[in-house]
Protein backbone atom coordinates (compact mmCIF):
# COMPACT_ATOMS: atom_id res chain seq x y z
CA UNK A 1 0.00 0.00 0.00
CA UNK A 2 2.79 2.21 0.92
CA UNK A 3 4.53 1.32 -2.35
CA UNK A 4 1.14 2.26 -4.28
CA UNK A 5 0.75 5.53 -2.97
CA UNK A 6 4.58 6.39 -3.56
CA UNK A 7 3.95 5.86 -7.29
CA UNK A 8 0.73 7.62 -7.57
CA UNK A 9 2.31 10.91 -5.65
CA UNK A 10 0.10 10.83 -3.01
CA UNK A 11 1.18 13.55 -0.86
CA UNK A 12 -1.69 15.67 0.35
CA UNK A 13 -1.26 19.15 -0.87
CA UNK A 14 -0.05 21.96 1.41
CA UNK A 15 -2.42 24.28 -0.84
CA UNK A 16 -5.61 24.36 1.21
CA UNK A 17 -7.94 27.14 1.86
CA UNK A 18 -10.66 25.10 4.08
CA UNK A 19 -9.71 22.04 6.61
CA UNK A 20 -11.97 19.55 5.38
CA UNK A 21 -13.13 18.19 8.63
CA UNK A 22 -15.61 15.54 8.94
CA UNK A 23 -18.45 17.48 10.43
CA UNK A 24 -18.36 19.52 6.98
CA UNK A 25 -18.04 16.42 4.58
CA UNK A 26 -21.26 14.85 6.73
CA UNK A 27 -23.12 18.51 5.78
CA UNK A 28 -21.95 18.77 2.02
CA UNK A 29 -22.03 14.25 1.75
CA UNK A 30 -18.59 15.33 -0.11
CA UNK A 31 -15.28 13.66 0.79
CA UNK A 32 -12.65 16.40 -0.50
CA UNK A 33 -9.81 15.30 -2.94
CA UNK A 34 -6.37 16.00 -1.46
CA UNK A 35 -4.04 15.32 -4.13
CA UNK A 36 -2.79 17.22 -6.78
CA UNK A 37 -1.15 14.54 -8.69
CA UNK A 38 -4.90 12.69 -8.69
CA UNK A 39 -6.22 15.94 -9.42
CA UNK A 40 -4.06 16.44 -12.46
CA UNK A 41 -5.02 12.91 -14.23
CA UNK A 42 -8.26 13.37 -13.92
CA UNK A 43 -8.08 16.46 -16.01
CA UNK A 44 -6.07 15.17 -18.53
CA UNK A 45 -8.38 12.32 -19.01
CA UNK A 46 -11.69 14.68 -19.31
CA UNK A 47 -9.22 15.25 -22.39
CA UNK A 48 -9.88 19.21 -22.49
CA UNK A 49 -9.78 21.39 -25.82
CA UNK A 50 -7.99 24.47 -25.19
CA UNK A 51 -11.23 26.76 -26.20
CA UNK A 52 -13.38 24.04 -23.66
CA UNK A 53 -15.61 25.47 -21.38
CA UNK A 54 -15.65 22.81 -18.25
CA UNK A 55 -18.71 22.46 -15.62
CA UNK A 56 -17.89 21.57 -12.41
CA UNK A 57 -19.84 20.48 -9.69
CA UNK A 58 -18.91 21.21 -6.12
CA UNK A 59 -15.37 22.56 -6.49
CA UNK A 60 -14.82 22.18 -2.62
CA UNK A 61 -11.27 23.55 -1.78
CA UNK A 62 -10.38 24.01 -5.54
CA UNK A 63 -7.90 21.44 -5.90
CA UNK A 64 -9.47 19.88 -9.61
CA UNK A 65 -10.51 23.44 -10.56
CA UNK A 66 -6.91 24.38 -10.59
CA UNK A 67 -5.82 21.83 -12.94
CA UNK A 68 -8.81 22.27 -15.08
CA UNK A 69 -8.05 26.02 -15.14
CA UNK A 70 -4.41 25.10 -16.61
CA UNK A 71 -6.32 22.91 -19.94
CA UNK A 72 -9.50 24.62 -20.46
CA UNK A 73 -10.92 27.97 -21.48
CA UNK A 74 -13.14 28.92 -19.06
CA UNK A 75 -14.35 26.50 -15.99
CA UNK A 76 -17.59 27.39 -14.72
CA UNK A 77 -18.20 26.12 -10.47
CA UNK A 78 -21.26 25.86 -8.68
CA UNK A 79 -20.18 25.88 -4.61
CA UNK A 80 -23.15 24.51 -2.67
CA UNK A 81 -21.20 25.70 0.71
CA UNK A 82 -21.06 29.43 1.15
CA UNK A 83 -17.62 29.45 3.55
CA UNK A 84 -16.02 27.29 0.47
CA UNK A 85 -17.82 29.52 -1.94
CA UNK A 86 -16.18 32.58 -0.65
CA UNK A 87 -12.72 31.57 0.09
CA UNK A 88 -12.76 29.99 -3.41
CA UNK A 89 -13.79 33.25 -4.35
CA UNK A 90 -10.51 34.88 -3.02
CA UNK A 91 -8.30 32.63 -4.09
CA UNK A 92 -9.09 32.92 -7.79
CA UNK A 93 -9.89 36.33 -7.66
CA UNK A 94 -7.17 36.59 -10.51
CA UNK A 95 -8.78 34.04 -12.75
CA UNK A 96 -12.66 35.28 -12.18
CA UNK A 97 -11.75 38.70 -12.88
CA UNK A 98 -9.81 37.58 -16.49
CA UNK A 99 -13.34 35.77 -16.87
CA UNK A 100 -11.59 32.25 -16.91
CA UNK A 101 -14.15 31.25 -14.13
CA UNK A 102 -17.39 32.15 -13.45
CA UNK A 103 -18.07 30.72 -9.38
CA UNK A 104 -21.40 30.47 -8.61
CA UNK A 105 -23.09 29.32 -5.07
CA UNK A 106 -25.78 27.12 -5.17
CA UNK A 107 -27.27 23.76 -4.99
CA UNK A 108 -27.02 21.68 -8.05
CA UNK A 109 -30.65 20.17 -7.34
CA UNK A 110 -31.91 23.06 -8.14
CA UNK A 111 -29.48 24.70 -10.60
CA UNK A 112 -30.93 25.43 -14.53
CA UNK A 113 -28.51 23.29 -16.80
CA UNK A 114 -30.44 25.04 -19.72
CA UNK A 115 -28.13 28.33 -19.00
CA UNK A 116 -24.85 26.44 -19.34
CA UNK A 117 -23.08 26.98 -23.32
CA UNK A 118 -23.70 24.22 -25.67
CA UNK A 119 -20.81 21.74 -25.86
CA UNK A 120 -20.39 22.04 -22.56
CA UNK A 121 -17.71 19.26 -20.39
CA UNK A 122 -19.07 18.10 -17.23
CA UNK A 123 -16.27 17.18 -14.64
CA UNK A 124 -16.97 17.12 -11.02
CA UNK A 125 -16.06 15.40 -8.02
CA UNK A 126 -19.93 14.74 -6.98
CA UNK A 127 -21.51 13.66 -3.35
CA UNK A 128 -21.83 9.59 -3.51
CA UNK A 129 -25.62 9.99 -2.55
CA UNK A 130 -26.12 12.40 -5.80
CA UNK A 131 -24.85 10.01 -8.29
CA UNK A 132 -28.10 8.59 -9.93
CA UNK A 133 -29.69 11.94 -9.77
CA UNK A 134 -26.67 13.87 -11.40
CA UNK A 135 -26.18 11.53 -14.39
CA UNK A 136 -30.13 11.74 -14.82
CA UNK A 137 -30.15 15.38 -14.24
CA UNK A 138 -27.02 15.88 -17.25
CA UNK A 139 -28.34 13.13 -19.63
CA UNK A 140 -31.74 13.52 -19.90
CA UNK A 141 -31.59 17.37 -19.91
CA UNK A 142 -32.13 19.56 -23.68
CA UNK A 143 -28.81 20.70 -23.24
CA UNK A 144 -26.77 17.97 -22.30
CA UNK A 145 -22.91 17.53 -21.74
CA UNK A 146 -20.74 16.85 -24.79
CA UNK A 147 -19.21 14.43 -22.26
CA UNK A 148 -18.65 13.98 -18.58
CA UNK A 149 -15.43 12.99 -16.29
CA UNK A 150 -16.90 12.15 -12.86
CA UNK A 151 -15.12 10.78 -9.60
CA UNK A 152 -17.68 7.86 -8.07
CA UNK A 153 -17.61 5.02 -6.36
CA UNK A 154 -15.55 2.16 -7.53
CA UNK A 155 -18.38 -0.02 -7.67
CA UNK A 156 -20.84 2.27 -9.71
CA UNK A 157 -18.23 3.12 -11.87
CA UNK A 158 -17.52 -0.72 -12.28
CA UNK A 159 -21.07 -1.58 -12.86
CA UNK A 160 -21.93 1.14 -15.03
CA UNK A 161 -18.64 0.63 -17.35
CA UNK A 162 -17.36 -3.08 -16.96
CA UNK A 163 -20.12 -5.62 -15.60
CA UNK A 164 -21.12 -8.13 -17.78
CA UNK A 165 -25.11 -7.93 -15.92
CA UNK A 166 -27.08 -4.55 -16.56
CA UNK A 167 -28.72 -2.29 -14.33
CA UNK A 168 -31.47 0.69 -14.72
CA UNK A 169 -28.39 2.84 -13.99
CA UNK A 170 -26.22 1.06 -16.33
CA UNK A 171 -28.72 1.11 -19.15
CA UNK A 172 -29.54 4.67 -18.91
CA UNK A 173 -25.68 5.71 -19.55
CA UNK A 174 -25.14 3.73 -21.89
CA UNK A 175 -28.01 4.92 -24.19
CA UNK A 176 -26.77 7.70 -24.38
CA UNK A 177 -23.03 8.15 -24.37
CA UNK A 178 -19.83 5.92 -24.60
CA UNK A 179 -19.13 5.05 -20.36
CA UNK A 180 -15.16 3.89 -19.59
CA UNK A 181 -13.77 3.76 -16.20
CA UNK A 182 -10.42 5.28 -16.20
CA UNK A 183 -8.74 4.49 -13.13
CA UNK A 184 -9.20 3.61 -9.56
CA UNK A 185 -8.60 6.50 -6.87
CA UNK A 186 -7.83 4.65 -3.65
CA UNK A 187 -10.43 5.96 -0.26
CA UNK A 188 -6.68 7.53 1.31
CA UNK A 189 -6.51 10.44 -1.44
CA UNK A 190 -9.48 11.45 0.31
CA UNK A 191 -10.19 13.72 3.33
CA UNK A 192 -12.27 12.37 5.74
CA UNK A 193 -11.28 8.95 3.84
CA UNK A 194 -14.67 7.34 2.96
CA UNK A 195 -15.44 3.76 3.45
CA UNK A 196 -15.09 3.00 -0.03
CA UNK A 197 -12.89 3.17 -2.85
CA UNK A 198 -13.22 5.74 -5.93
CA UNK A 199 -12.97 5.47 -9.71
CA UNK A 200 -12.99 8.15 -12.56
CA UNK A 201 -15.90 7.37 -14.87
CA UNK A 202 -16.18 9.32 -18.19
CA UNK A 203 -18.66 9.05 -20.87
CA UNK A 204 -18.06 10.19 -24.10
CA UNK A 205 -20.27 10.65 -27.08
CA UNK A 206 -22.90 11.88 -25.53
CA UNK A 207 -26.16 12.48 -27.70
CA UNK A 208 -29.53 10.87 -28.27
CA UNK A 209 -29.01 9.37 -31.37
CA UNK A 210 -30.46 6.00 -30.35
CA UNK A 211 -33.35 7.88 -30.17
CA UNK A 212 -36.10 8.76 -33.05
CA UNK A 213 -38.46 11.38 -31.18
CA UNK A 214 -38.84 12.27 -27.20
CA UNK A 215 -42.03 9.62 -27.14
CA UNK A 216 -39.46 6.40 -27.99
CA UNK A 217 -37.08 7.74 -25.47
CA UNK A 218 -40.33 7.80 -23.23
CA UNK A 219 -41.21 4.28 -23.92
CA UNK A 220 -37.56 2.73 -23.76
CA UNK A 221 -37.36 4.18 -19.53
CA UNK A 222 -40.83 3.03 -19.27
CA UNK A 223 -39.44 -0.34 -20.80
CA UNK A 224 -36.38 -0.69 -18.33
CA UNK A 225 -37.81 0.45 -15.53
CA UNK A 226 -40.95 -2.06 -15.77
CA UNK A 227 -38.44 -5.01 -16.59
CA UNK A 228 -36.26 -4.45 -13.76
CA UNK A 229 -39.26 -4.26 -11.41
CA UNK A 230 -39.61 -7.54 -9.91
CA UNK A 231 -35.78 -9.15 -9.71
CA UNK A 232 -37.16 -12.29 -9.33
CA UNK A 233 -39.33 -12.43 -12.17
CA UNK A 234 -38.41 -13.14 -16.01
CA UNK A 235 -38.33 -10.06 -18.06
CA UNK A 236 -40.94 -11.00 -20.01
CA UNK A 237 -43.30 -11.75 -17.04
CA UNK A 238 -42.46 -8.20 -16.07
CA UNK A 239 -43.58 -6.78 -19.68
CA UNK A 240 -46.26 -8.25 -19.43
CA UNK A 241 -47.85 -7.70 -15.84
CA UNK A 242 -46.84 -4.06 -16.69
CA UNK A 243 -48.49 -3.80 -20.11
CA UNK A 244 -46.06 -2.87 -22.47
CA UNK A 245 -46.09 -6.33 -24.14
CA UNK A 246 -49.11 -8.79 -24.93
CA UNK A 247 -49.20 -12.10 -23.15
CA UNK A 248 -50.03 -13.72 -26.60
CA UNK A 249 -47.11 -13.14 -27.98
CA UNK A 250 -45.57 -15.38 -25.50
CA UNK A 251 -47.19 -18.39 -27.91
CA UNK A 252 -45.54 -16.75 -31.19
CA UNK A 253 -49.06 -16.99 -32.96
CA UNK A 254 -49.73 -12.57 -32.77
CA UNK A 255 -48.59 -9.67 -35.18
CA UNK A 256 -46.29 -9.18 -32.38
CA UNK A 257 -44.49 -12.15 -33.34
CA UNK A 258 -41.29 -10.20 -33.43
CA UNK A 259 -41.08 -9.71 -30.28
CA UNK A 260 -40.61 -13.81 -29.47
CA UNK A 261 -36.97 -13.27 -30.64
CA UNK A 262 -36.50 -10.36 -28.65
CA UNK A 263 -34.94 -11.99 -25.42
CA UNK A 264 -34.79 -16.27 -24.04
CA UNK A 265 -37.83 -16.55 -22.71
CA UNK A 266 -36.29 -16.96 -19.06
CA UNK A 267 -33.74 -13.98 -19.61
CA UNK A 268 -33.91 -11.44 -16.71
CA UNK A 269 -33.77 -8.20 -17.03
CA UNK A 270 -29.81 -7.63 -15.89
CA UNK A 271 -29.17 -10.20 -19.18
CA UNK A 272 -30.59 -8.18 -21.59
CA UNK A 273 -28.61 -6.06 -23.60
CA UNK A 274 -29.16 -2.23 -24.50
CA UNK A 275 -29.41 -3.30 -28.13
CA UNK A 276 -32.75 -5.72 -27.42
CA UNK A 277 -34.19 -2.66 -24.81
CA UNK A 278 -33.78 -0.21 -28.29
CA UNK A 279 -35.24 -3.09 -30.46
CA UNK A 280 -38.41 -3.74 -27.88
CA UNK A 281 -38.57 0.58 -27.69
CA UNK A 282 -38.93 0.52 -31.47
CA UNK A 283 -41.44 -2.14 -31.94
Amino acid sequence: MMRAKKSLGLKPSVHLMVRPTRRRAARLGQNFLMHARIAERIALVAQLAPDATVFEIGPGTGMLTRELLKRAGKVIALEADYELFEKLRTEFSSEIADNRLELMHGDIRTFDISTLPKGYVLVANIPYYLTGEIFRMFLESENQPSAMTLLVQKEVAERIARSKKESILSLSVKVYGTPKREFVVPRGAFRPAPNVDSAVLTVRNISRNNFASRSEEERFFALIHAGFAHKRKFVRTNLIDAGLIPAKTAGGDSPDAPLNGAFREKARAEDVPLSTWLILCRL
